[in-house]
């Protein structure tokens, strides 16, 4: 399954790129494309990777690399320069997340016109992490040579005055398109409020200090003790309660509120960090309860066997 995914999956349970993960893709994934493109484009093998400063990249990572792929050599950015020189915050993620919310509204749009599902329907039920992967695969192959060209712009300007830049695709006005083709009250500034939501990434000393925290096996796993007490003192009735409500004030907010796209969105998320816990204890309850009459039921048939052979 992993090999029809179009990205090299691998899990975190902190979620971030650690050095082993990072090692394996450039040998993996990286060393191996390099190779194949500057030989069918009759290039010297010669390929400059440039990183910036993080704890999955450290200074020695070239004597990680497998020998066939010693020809790629690692540049670091200088320190405390990525906010400025980074080449994949010069617009390059920004076109990239547009695209993923164009080709996702696509995707639930040809869903719900095409079946009987809503369109929350869809997004709470049928909505998964491969149908999220292709649509990565789908946006990523749509970043054009033109963007990443323009991503050089302040390390290396004069390549493109040379080449000439035109500027960016008008993506918005697409995902806007496609919109309110179906009803949704959305405008350009939804679709940047929707990309610029989550665009704040984590400073290098959050990331150094996850790092340790990672090293350190600090950190908690989900069956702790203490997760295991709380979760006892939670009823069934309770958590049945709750959820009940928030789906009361999910289903009002999506009818009622005039920003359809940000609060949606905003649901979404609370719904996974906070609710998705207390349904699977709901889960787990509910199976040990069919469990359980399952071994009452065996257990007093093969009691009646025994009475019966006795007899």
């Amino acid at each position: 399954m992993k090999e029809k995914l179009q990205v090299l999956w691998r899990a975190s349970s902190k979620a971030w790129v650690t050095c082993q993960f990072f090692i394996e893709w450039m040998n993996i994934v990286f060393g191996p494309s390099e190779k194949k493109y500057l030989i069918d484009n009759g290039l010297p093998l010669k390929c400059v990777l440039l990183l910036d400063n993080a704890p999955a990249q450290p200074p020695d990572l070239e004597d990680d690399l497998l020998d066939k792929f010693k020809f790629i050599k690692i540049v670091y950015l200088p320190p405390n320069t990525i906010s400025t020189l980074q080449l994949m915050d010069q617009q390059v993620i920004s076109n990239f997340k547009k695209l993923f919310t164009k080709h996702l509204f696509k995707r639930c749009f040809e869903v719900t016109e095409n079946t009987n599902l809503t369109l929350r329907e869809f997004w709470k039920n049928h909505y998964n992490i491969v149908i999220c992967l292709k649509l990565i695969d789908i946006a990523w192959q749509g970043v054009t040579k033109r963007t990443l060209n323009s991503a050089w712009r302040k390390l290396w300007p004069d390549v493109l005055k040379r080449e000439g830049f035109e500027g960016f695709e008008p993506i918005e006005e697409e995902i806007v398109s496609i919109g309110r083709s179906k009803g949704l009250e959305v405008d350009e500034a939804d679709v940047a409020d929707l990309i610029e939501e989550y665009a704040e990434e984590l400073t290098m000393e959050e990331l150094k200090e996850l790092q340790k925290i990672s090293h350190s096996g600090v950190m908690m796993e989900l069956g702790s003790e203490e997760e295991v007490e709380s979760e006892e003192k939670l009823t069934s009735h309770e958590i049945s309660d709750i959820l009940g409500k928030w789906q009361e004030v999910s289903d009002f907010v999506e009818k009622r509120h005039t920003e359809k796209l940000s609060t949606g969105r905003a649901s979404a998320l609370f719904d996974d960090r906070c609710l998705t816990f207390l349904r699977n204890i709901l889960k787990r309850r509910q199976k040990q309860t069919s469990l359980d009459h399952y071994l009452v039921k065996v257990s007093h048939s093969e009691s009646q066997e025994s009475e019966a052979k006795k007899a």
